[in-house]
């Protein structure tokens, strides 16, 4: 019979420097619980040492490879979290299911605080695609009351027939959900949280694409259990790190750069199990409604941050 949880060949809660096809090789297989990647999106992001401007068919043949890793790594009952951006959703949910992983959800995750765009729509939302490994066994922690959400009979109704613990979360297109707090149907899969602007206290500031840590809270409560391994092959500012450590489980990760390395244990020697997730825990019901935005300064429109040479280059 084989062994419910095998020695992992690398050390826990560490965060190696070693490229992330070549350190999922020297993970012990069938060891990782629940992975979460948000790997580079290929559209020339500047970061501090992987260069994001790679052929299309360079990009998906790294990504079929770091995806075959992450299978291997993940336990027979594993879930697999991946976060992608528009140009390349399609093609890596194929790779995904070409390497084994069942997809349950395609989440959308809908953020104010965008880019502005001149020539096209501007980004305000994220892919996150939901797989497992095996179609019927995985961890869903469906009641567990931190995962679930107010509901429009709670919010907006006071109907004493809905659930008190609320429901799931949604997955439905919608532009303002908090001044539409009723717009969201029970079986949705768009979710409303801020990217972490520049301006937030949340913000580590050495990385520009910083995941919110109530984000990654839901999927970690959602598909793992206290002590399971949480594995992420991009480290990037720590967040699924530091998300993992904060609500008691285990972790694993890599990550190129030696600068990102540094701060990720900066981050992590900062915080201790059983701290609260920054960020709102309920972005619905914390967001200001529009009739109540600050947006004026004396009369006049209020001037805008303007985006960043890194910003700007992306669209």
């Amino acid at each position: 019979m084989a062994e419910r949880n095998p020695p992992q060949k690398l050390a826990l809660n560490e965060v190696h420097r070693i490229d992330c096809v070549e350190g999922l090789k020297q993970i012990t297989p069938g060891s990782v619980h629940l992975a979460f990647a948000d790997p580079p999106f290929n559209i020339g992001y500047e970061y501090d040492v992987y260069k994001d401007e790679r052929p299309s068919e360079d990009y998906q043949a790294w990504c079929r490879q770091w995806m075959q890793g992450v299978f291997d790594a993940l336990k027979p009952d594993g879930t697999f979290w991946l976060a992608i951006g528009d140009e390349y959703a399609a093609e890596l949910k194929l790779l995904a299911q070409g390497v084994g992983f069942h997809c349950r959800s395609w989440v959308i995750w809908y953020y104010t605080f965008g880019v502005n765009c001149t020539r096209r729509f501007s980004r305000s939302h994220t892919h996150l695609f939901y797989f497992v490994k095996h179609r019927k066994k995985f961890t869903f922690n469906r009641n567990d009351k931190a995962v679930r959400v107010p509901s429009a009979r709670q919010l907006v109704y006071g109907d004493g027939r809905g659930n008190p613990d609320g429901r799931l979360p949604d997955n439905t297109w919608i532009l303002r959900p908090q001044d539409v707090p009723n717009g969201f149907a029970d079986d949705d899969d768009t979710w409303y949280f801020s990217r972490v602007a520049g301006t937030f206290g949340e913000r580590r500031g050495f990385h520009g694409c910083q995941m919110p840590e109530q984000l990654l809270g839901r999927i970690i409560r959602c598909c793992s259990k206290p002590e399971d391994v949480v594995l992420d092959p991009f480290g990037g500012s720590g967040t699924t790190f530091a998300v993992a450590k904060k609500l008691g489980r285990r972790w694993i990760g890599f990550e190129l750069s030696e600068k990102y390395v540094k701060k990720i244990n900066e981050r992590l020697d900062s915080i201790a199990e059983g701290d609260p997730l920054e960020g709102p825990d309920d972005p619905l019901t914390s967001a200001p409604r529009t009739s109540e935005g600050r947006c004026l300064v004396n009369g006049a429109p209020k001037r805008q941050r303007r985006s960043s040479k890194k910003e700007r280059r992306l669209f």
